[in-house]
């Protein structure tokens, strides 16, 4: 009986010690991006995937949500404030893994229905898998060039409780507001924007 509660003992105090102070994610648990995504090793892969920069702070904090989430831009590795970065411009939040096929066929589209929208909409990919590196190559595969943010905590979705499949998007507002969660997969561009268009009075 002493060994077993000795043994449950030290488990705890284990676990415990995988956790700082600052409640930061310990070993084990899961994390925005592997140790092995280093930036030399992802240099490659962002030349080849040659994403555009995430989306620069715009007026107002943006949803009270998303605030104080701080995530890495994919394509340069700056740091971006999720709830600045879509502050006062509608933007459409596409939630995918590298490892989703649905998404895979989802992504084209997401970049066709940007092309059309042009300036009036904002389409940020969100990439919720901690292999960084899959992402990037993934992208490059695609031929897809959208600014995408590195989530593996997935804490995005949980601010925005969107329920637990890829792909999903969420349609945000220029207020901020969240106008629409869409946890579904499109096939095409057209489809986006029939389902967009009219939460936020733009055709595309």
């Amino acid at each position: 009986m002493v060994v077993v509660v000795a043994l449950g003992v030290a488990l705890w105090m284990q676990l415990d010690d995988d956790r700082s102070p600052t409640g930061a994610i310990g070993p084990g648990q899961p994390r925005d991006r592997r140790d092995a995504d280093t930036a030399e090793a992802l240099a490659g892969p962002r030349a080849r995937a040659d994403l555009p920069p995430c989306p620069a702070a715009g007026p107002g904090h943006g949803p009270e949500s998303l605030r104080g989430i701080a995530l890495e831009c994919v394509g340069d590795g700056m740091r971006v404030e999720v709830a600045k970065a879509v502050a006062g411009r509608t933007t459409v939040l596409n939630l995918w893994a590298y490892w989703c096929a649905p998404c895979a066929k989802e992504l084209p589209a997401m970049a066709e229905y940007q092309r059309r929208a042009g300036p009036d909409v904002t389409v940020l990919t969100v990439h919720q898998d901690e292999n960084e590196e899959a992402a990037l190559v993934r992208l490059a595969e695609l031929g897809v060039r959208l600014p995408t943010l590195q989530d593996g905590r997935r804490l995005v979705a949980a601010a925005l409780r969107v329920p637990n499949v890829m792909p999903a998007t969420v349609v945000l507002r220029s207020d901020g507001s969240v106008a629409e969660v869409l946890p579904r997969s499109f096939a095409s561009a057209d489809e986006i924007a029939a389902a967009v268009g009219p939460k936020i009075g733009v055709s595309g």
